[in-house]
């Protein structure tokens, strides 16, 4: 089975390790713990056609500045999730730099952006069609909520299919 690294990434409390945990365990916990480094955990992704992919997922500290060792630990990966918090609208702008920087440190690769926390309604500052409009390149730009699981399983099929959409040569992240 085909093993690919991917990253989670976005500004510090924008939901990124909920959603990990909403995807690998199908658990939530409002409990706010701050990823120190980098945290990785895997879980396998069955697509359509029977295919399945292992993902390696680098759930990464929160930041709003791509730092060198932010760039070391995207470094190999085949894709990943941006994530910005849809009761800050603030956290667009960070998801942008996180963007540019791997843009300009390597190639393109695929990426969902996820909006999360659409649970919180009433405290809403920012949704996905808004988002959609600056990062035209993604591969989906989805509204998620890791409370409720809305369209969480959803964002990591979308970045498996299209990471397995990309021509052999372009296979980063393998975990082989």
């Amino acid at each position: 089975m085909d093993s690919r690294k991917i990253c989670i990434l976005g500004d510090f409390a924008v939901g990124k390790t909920s959603l990990v945990r909403r995807f690998v365990r199908n658990q939530f916990s409002d409990r706010y713990l701050t990823t120190i480094g980098v945290k990785v955990d895997t879980k396998v992704v069955r697509l359509d056609n029977d295919r399945e992919l292992k993902l390696a997922i680098w759930d990464v500290a929160g930041t709003d500045t791509p730092t060198e060792l932010f760039l070391r630990y995207t470094r190999g990966a085949a894709g990943y999730l941006l994530v910005a918090d849809s009761t800050r609208a603030d956290t667009l702008a960070c998801c942008t730099a996180l963007h540019d920087a791997l843009t300009a440190d390597r190639r393109a690769i695929p990426y969902v952006l996820l909006v999360n926390k659409i649970d919180l309604n009433q405290q809403r500052e920012l949704d996905a069609t808004a988002a959609r409009q600056l990062f035209t390149d993604a591969l989906d730009c989805l509204d998620s909520s890791a409370l409720t699981g809305d369209n969480v399983e959803l964002a990591f099929q979308r970045l498996a299919t299209g990471i397995l959409e990309q021509p052999r040569e372009n296979c980063a992240g393998r975990v082989d």
